[in-house]
């Protein structure tokens, strides 16, 4: 044997690489927002879980009837909210339609080729899109399941009541049907325009609503839209009255795309005791 004399043994050195971070990009025309939305596996894994947790509040409420519904009571407000009372009523759970149980990946592909937003394109679209939407990830299934358990599927849409028939159309197309205007579809008119407190009372008076879903904090109350500032709107869902809900009766699924969250000056999303620099 050979022996090792005045050797000391000395572990490995592992070297602390430096951490690497990417800022957004904008490839071959595609927004950042578009990229984590309609191609990241990531989105894919959010909504798969949003679904499953939707899909078990519904089980639990078919187990255990609530006392009360999801939807507040007209007249209430975010800081003291009141909820709809369910009595006898039967159970469903509410959906917005685009971006929470449907992705227009014809529509915003169009966008990224670099076509600016324009309401009658939109509407155009409505008509003779729906073949190029896919279902969100885990929304048929989820769907299935609340309709398994005896809970209503209902859905409260800001597209065109015009355009109906091919809303209709496309949610059955993507296995997310049956849906009857007036009954398990509302949508926008002239009367109610994008608000959706009147539809959504209009639901509660019908039925005991058990779960919201959205991408769009507007998809569970008109309060949030109503002139508050994005530091306002942050804190108005963070407080405690608001933020038990989430998770447990309303649901949001991820839009970095378009919508009310897409706002905000660098004052009013980084407060003023967040700002940092390196020491000189």
């Amino acid at each position: 044997m050979l022996a090792l004399t005045g050797c000391v043994a000395v572990a490995p050195v592992t070297v602390q690489q430096p951490r690497t971070i990417t800022a957004p990009v904008v490839v071959e025309g595609v927004p950042a927002g578009m990229q984590y939305l309609y191609g990241s596996g990531e989105a894919d894994a959010i909504s798969r879980q949003a679904w499953r947790a939707i899909a078990g509040q519904g089980a639990t409420a078919a187990r255990r009837r609530p006392r009360d519904s999801v939807v507040l009571v007209q007249g209430s407000t975010l800081a003291a909210p009141r909820f709809v009372p369910c009595g006898a009523k039967p159970l469903a759970a509410v959906f917005d339609v685009d971006e929470t149980v449907a992705l227009n990946l014809g529509f915003e592909r169009d966008a990224a080729a670099g076509r600016p937003y324009e309401q009658a394109r939109w509407r155009a679209y409505e008509i003779t899109g729906g073949t190029t939407a896919r279902a969100v990830p885990g929304a048929v299934d989820a769907i299935r399941a609340l309709r398994a358990s005896g809970i209503t599927v209902v859905f409260n849409s800001n597209r065109s009541a015009e355009n109906a028939v091919a809303t209709v159309a496309m949610l059955d197309r993507l296995g997310l049907g049956p849906a009857r205007v007036g009954e398990t579809l509302f949508l926008s008119d002239q009367a109610t325009g994008s608000a959706k407190d009147s539809r959504r009372a209009a639901i509660a008076a019908r039925y005991c609503v058990v779960a919201m879903a959205g991408d769009q904090l507007g998809d569970f109350s008109d309060l949030f839209n109503a002139g508050l500032t994005p530091p306002q709107r942050r804190a108005a869902a963070d407080a405690p009255a608001i933020a038990r809900l989430w998770g447990a009766g309303w649901f949001v699924l991820p839009n970095p795309v378009y919508g009310t969250a897409l706002k905000g000056r660098l004052d009013e999303v980084f407060p003023a005791d967040s700002a940092w620099a390196p020491e000189p």
